[in-house]
């Protein structure tokens, strides 16, 4: 008989991961791992609040206890904070609305965990995503396949994925639905079976961005103006950062009509407010691509595409520019396409390729 192959899961203290972590016991050597990725300090929370992600290690740890395997916790802090926390803060103050789950994913998941999972020994890694990989014998290629749940499916936030990490990386709840994974956490007496989704980003828990990037960096943003679409000042906003394409409330201005932020100018420090149609556009530039699947074509190609993580993809043609810049034209205008956001192309259940949206 031969030797059980090893493999590292990460398990963030959530259901899918523990399931995950579950599942493979049947075929591999499992062992658990859990990123410490911030303190309250880090993060600018009070010392005396209790922060998620001590209450989450403990909840990893009890699950790895449960299932009878090894459980590490991971030190990664200042690795998340370079990787994550900077480029988001950066991000915002260039006028840009980052998604920092796929900096995390790039640059902590599949880069630093597999790193160390390859130190230890372990012949893969495994995560908790609703996501499917196979390998295609005539490409001779790793694809990276949409979840069968198509509800909770999180392709968008792992398109910069490579080739060398698709081929160390398991992803066992793939095939499940999220009430699947659900049942099966109670059926094995997993303590977090009916633990809640994270909604906000981990290290923004209360969603107040402005306010964590102004603690964090030290900086205050001033007041500027903000203009119509022909450059007409409105009124005066209150810091750029406080904005984002598509946003309604919260302008603090009264114009007797609904406004929309349309477009942001760090330069001039002006947010241009709008109607609800001047969001829509049907053309989108994404650079720094990543092809997953396959490689990057040579002529246009038809594919769906998403703008942002909880759209549904939609009918599209890519056009590539380069090997890592591509634009896309949708068949039907699309609404507050922002910069700094992922541009992701899919045929059907196959994940083609990803890149940061430039204009």
């Amino acid at each position: 008989m031969s030797e059980r192959k090893k493999v590292l899961a990460a398990m963030s203290g959530g259901v899918d991961s523990s399931v995950a972590a579950l599942l493979l016991q049947r075929d591999y050597e499992v062992m658990g791992a859990t990123m410490r990725l911030f303190t309250n300090e880090d993060i600018q929370l009070d010392k005396q609040k209790t922060c998620c992600s001590l209450d989450d290690v403990e909840d990893a740890r009890f699950v790895a206890y449960k299932l009878g395997f090894p459980h590490y916790v991971f030190q990664f802090g200042d690795r998340f904070k370079e990787c994550v926390i900077d480029r988001f803060n950066q991000a915002y103050i260039s006028g840009l609305t980052p998604n920092p789950c796929i900096d995390c994913n790039r640059f902590m998941k599949f880069d630093a965990l597999l790193h160390r999972a390859e130190i230890l020994g372990q012949d893969y890694i495994a995560t908790g995503h609703y996501v499917r990989r196979r390998y295609d014998e005539t490409a001779g290629r790793f694809q990276l396949l949409t979840g069968l749940d198509e509800s909770k499916d999180q392709s968008y936030v792992l398109y910069g994925m490579t080739q060398e990490q698709l081929s160390k990386t398991l992803f066992p709840i793939g095939e499940l639905t999220k009430a699947q994974t659900r049942a099966l956490a109670e059926e094995n007496g997993l303590l977090n079976a009916h633990k809640p989704d994270s909604q906000d980003i981990c290290f923004v828990p209360d969603g107040d961005y402005a306010r964590f990037i102004e603690a964090y960096t030290g900086r205050t943003f001033p007041k500027g103006n903000f203009i119509d679409t022909n450059g007409n000042v409105l009124g005066q906003h209150n810091g750029i950062i406080r904005y984002t394409i598509g946003q309604r409330k919260g302008l603090g201005i009264a114009l007797g009509k609904p406004a929309y932020v349309v477009a942001k100018n760090t330069q001039e420090n002006t947010v241009t407010l709008g109607t609800n149609e001047d969001l829509f556009a049907d053309t989108v530039l994404a650079e720094e691509v990543n092809w997953v699947s396959v490689s990057c074509p040579e002529t246009p190609m038809r594919v769906t595409a998403k703008v942002r993580y909880n759209q549904k993809a939609q009918p599209a043609t890519l056009f590539p520019l380069s090997d890592n810049s591509i634009q896309v034209v949708f068949d039907e205008p699309q609404r507050a396409i922002t910069p700094g956001q992922a541009l992701v192309c899919y045929s059907g259940e196959l994940l083609l390729c990803g890149g940061e949206i430039k204009k």
